[in-house]
């Protein structure tokens, strides 16, 4: 039996909570629902090596993939290939909500414990290459300008 959910991770406007890790599914999938705040702090633009499907259950966030903006609003999904350069954001005045599917699983719920904890301390050049080294551990890649 899978556990029904793990500890939830909050950091500037952003909370996940997982309801399957990689353990769970020997490495096949991640699941995890995140809300986010009206101008919450997710994560800069980039890319890795999984795939992702992203569906939108409240709210409206603003996608940008491979250099496109899309709005994508409640009850609508997008699928995010691996390599893609993509980030989102809520630029709305209403909290949003997705689940975000993974594959295959990765060890997400450390990955996003880590950039919480850095992004609990003081803004500035030292947090932000903290989070550039854990994306890097993680095979997450920063986008380039």
């Amino acid at each position: 039996m899978i556990a029904a959910s793990k500890s939830r991770i909050s950091a500037e406007g952003v909370d996940i909570q997982f309801l399957v890790d990689a353990v769970d599914t020997d490495g096949q999938a991640t699941a995890f629902v995140t809300d986010v705040a009206p101008g919450g702090n997710t994560l800069p633009a980039h890319s890795h090596d999984w795939d992702e499907t992203m569906y939108v259950t409240a709210g409206t966030l603003t996608f940008v993939i491979d250099g496109e903006t899309r709005e994508i609003a409640a009850g609508e999904a997008v699928f995010l290939a691996r390599g893609s350069v993509h980030k989102y954001e809520n630029l709305g005045t209403e909290p949003a909500n997705m689940l975000i599917v993974s594959t295959p699983g990765r060890n997400h719920e450390s990955y996003f414990s880590s950039v919480a904890e850095v992004l609990a301390t003081p803004a500035g050049r030292e947090r932000d290459e903290a989070v550039r080294s854990i994306m890097d551990t993680y095979g997450v890649v920063p986008a380039t300008a």
